[in-house]
């Protein structure tokens, strides 16, 4: 997973490569951090998890879920409230730390996920520790995802062990899905990353189905 906390809050369409798209999961939804800290704009951002067998994706053309009389199955943008996050195992490479940030849909319908989802770091008191991260170019696709299917970004940064950054270590990693406000709270067990400084940049992919690499 050499992309992921450079792989790891609120829209998700089109790939962009900034600072400033990292932060929003929905380009116009706030940050993780900044929800949590009851500010109206919160940073977001959209990512495309990887097939794993159960996530879906559609496209432009695409023909919509069936149900088992052939009558069209409804699904909907999948809302916070819907959603589980996690965070998987570090699979680090070439000097980087990358992890698969995961949405599971835990719901009991089909929903759909596209582009970045916004991450943040934040420390004990709910404080957003370092800058958004930076989107990868990406080709956003739009995931339908069954219940007890998930989709994943990766999140990724420079082994701090390795570089001059300015590190911190987080108590949890702030999670928006795609066009949402509201952010989900996944305790961080990882260590220290990257805060400021030099090669502090964490980079975040664009959501794929599945739960990683």
């Amino acid at each position: 997973m050499g992309a992921l906390l450079a792989f790891g809050l609120v829209t998700a369409c089109g790939a962009e490569d900034g600072a400033a798209s990292a932060s929003r999961s929905s380009e116009t939804a706030p940050s993780a951090a900044a929800t949590a800290s009851g500010a109206t704009e919160p940073p977001g951002a959209e990512s495309t998890p990887r097939d794993e067998g159960g996530a879906g994706s559609t496209s432009p053309g695409t023909k919509p879920p069936r149900d088992g009389g052939g009558s069209p199955v409804a699904s909907t943008r999948c809302h916070t409230s819907e959603l589980r996050a996690s965070v998987g195992r570090d699979d680090p490479g070439a000097g980087q730390r990358n992890f698969p940030v995961v949405l599971t849909n835990a719901s009991a319908h089909t929903c759909t996920l596209r582009g970045y989802p916004g991450a943040a770091f934040v420390d004990t008191a709910g404080e957003q520790l370092g800058p958004d991260p930076r989107r990868t170019a990406g080709s956003p696709r739009t995931l339908s995802l069954a219940p007890g299917r998930s989709a994943w970004a990766g999140l990724s940064f420079s082994s701090p062990e390795i570089t001059e950054a300015r590190t911190a270590t987080p108590a949890a990693l702030l999670v928006t899905p795609p066009d949402e406000r509201g952010p989900l709270r996944v305790v961080w067990n990882a260590g220290e990353v990257p805060v400021g400084g030099n090669a502090s940049s964490v980079v975040l992919t664009v959501l794929e189905p599945g739960t990683g690499p």
